[in-house]
């Protein structure tokens, strides 16, 4: 997949509010479906599909625990984000 591809999943599965604050949530711990509901004043169904999303990019995983499926940010893919992001957002100066 092109870096160019790559990026625009990455934008997408955050151009929604409340993906973002997903996404925030997950950064301070891992949680489950129903505690990230209750957080985000969600129903425990549209937190369900915006997670699924999430997943499909990689952003975010999944860990059975019990009952409960807890979810956490990906390292491996916030970092490529990060770099993807900083080289698409870095201005360079041509010189006269």
């Amino acid at each position: 997949m092109k870096q160019e591809e790559k990026m625009a999943r990455y934008f997408k599965a955050l151009s929604a509010p409340p993906r973002l604050r997903l996404f925030n949530l997950l950064k301070q711990r891992m949680l489950c479906v129903n505690a990230l509901a209750e957080a985000l004043k969600l129903s425990p169904a549209a937190v369900s599909q915006h997670l699924r999303l999430m997943r499909e990019t990689g952003l975010v995983r999944a860990e059975k625990r019990g009952y409960f499926v807890h979810y956490r940010l990906d390292p491996k893919s916030i970092e490529e984000f990060s770099r993807l992001a900083q080289r698409l957002l870095k201005i360079e100066e041509k010189k006269p």
